[in-house]
């Protein structure tokens, strides 16, 4: 904790440190002839080093609050740290953390986007993470407790029974936005509250961009629900991406404001597409416990086809499968119209789902 707090002490220099000697105690021994372990350290590293007693008396005060409030100190070292935030290159050297949740779990996710959450994006927030649990109840999920698509999926977690974790941009001696807290104290029996910030860090605008960092970091994929063109959702999936970390988004009408920032994440192919819970299990090539489950249909030996299907079946002939938005422009018929005429095709055993929206014709 004093380590985070020398003054001209930049976290890049801080990990530099911590890495090469192996621990904050370490670093403190050495402070004073630094040079001897790290030759080509620069005279600003070196002066910043020279007076540490305001940095050690912060840490003190530091250690007295978190104790009395029963919060975690996770440094980079301790297993309890999240295993894939270390990974990072600029992860923080200290977490605090209270909360029941384990940081290290087997599945973990992010789902985030617009402030502004419109009734389409909250609706996705609630039958997403419900369908997900019927795959995987175990997955943890992750967000930034903001106004918006955060909080409904907090919510939608707590509300089918599985962990949520959120991370914030000040001291855990807060709750910001305050109309968040009753969510916060479900959350922390529920889940938890996750920051880097000492009590007393009030929640300035670049801590949000740089809370994003470990929430990207934190979780094997990054879901952005709403985006508009602009916004702390896309800068997540651009930290996600940088972390080699999957990254998903579901679409949105083209003309949506808040739908902007998803559809020229996939447009561009920075985003896989994603418009079920599904979709995103068969993406990420975690087990399917449902697909074992779905009962053989009876195929007819003759079945009669409308001009439609036929126009579909025609459009999956000689390939191995077809993505539902490539049906639509080669058979001309409407995309609310093809969704139909796939369940229905898929209920007569000619199609099958594949995931990602994409479809396989079984036999004709």
């Amino acid at each position: 904790m004093a380590l985070t707090r020398v003054k001209s002490l930049s976290l890049s220099n801080a990990l530099i440190l911590y890495r090469s000697l192996g621990s904050a105690e370490a670093v403190f021994e050495h402070k004073d002839h630094i040079c001897d372990c790290i030759p080509d350290a620069t005279e600003r590293l070196v002066a910043a080093l020279k007076n540490t007693d305001e940095a050690v008396r912060r840490a003190e005060a530091e250690m007295e609050f978190i104790v009395k409030n029963k919060i975690r100190c996770l440094c980079m070292n301790d297993d309890e740290y999240p295993q894939r935030l270390k990974e990072c290159g600029d992860a923080p050297l200290c977490l605090f953390y209270c909360g029941t949740a384990d940081l290290n779990a087997r599945r973990v996710i992010n789902m985030v986007g617009t402030r502004k959450c419109t009734e389409y994006g909250k609706d996705l927030c609630r039958h997403f993470i419900a369908d997900l649990k019927r795959y995987h109840p175990d997955i943890l999920v992750v967000s930034g407790l903001a106004y918006g698509v955060d909080v409904h999926a907090h919510g939608a977690a707590i509300e089918n029974g599985m962990e949520t974790v959120g991370v914030l941009a000040h001291g855990l001696d807060m709750i910001y936005p305050s109309v968040h807290r009753r969510i916060a104290v479900q959350m922390a029996k529920q889940g938890g509250l996750l920051t880097e910030y000492m009590s007393a860090t009030v929640p300035d605008k670049g801590n949000f961009v740089r809370r994003n960092r470990i929430v990207a970091g934190i979780c094997d994929a990054t879901i952005v629900v709403e985006s508009a063109a602009r916004g702390g959702g896309l800068i997540t999936a651009e930290l996600a991406e940088a972390y080699h970390r999957d990254v998903f988004a579901f679409p949105g009408r083209i003309y949506d404001e808040y739908s902007e920032g998803c559809n020229r994440l996939i447009k561009d192919n920075r985003a896989v597409l994603i418009q079920s819970a599904e979709d995103f299990v068969n993406a990420m090539c975690w087990d399917n416990p449902l697909a074992a489950k779905k009962e053989p249909r009876q195929q007819e030996l003759f079945v009669e086809l409308t001009e439609e299907e036929q126009l579909i079946v025609n459009t999956l002939k000689n390939v191995d499968d077809k993505q539902i938005n490539h049906i639509v422009v080669e058979s001309g018929i409407p995309y609310s119209r093809v969704s139909v005429l796939m369940f229905e095709l898929e209920m007569k055993g000619l199609v099958v789902p594949i995931g990602g929206a994409r479809y396989r014709l079984l036999r004709y």
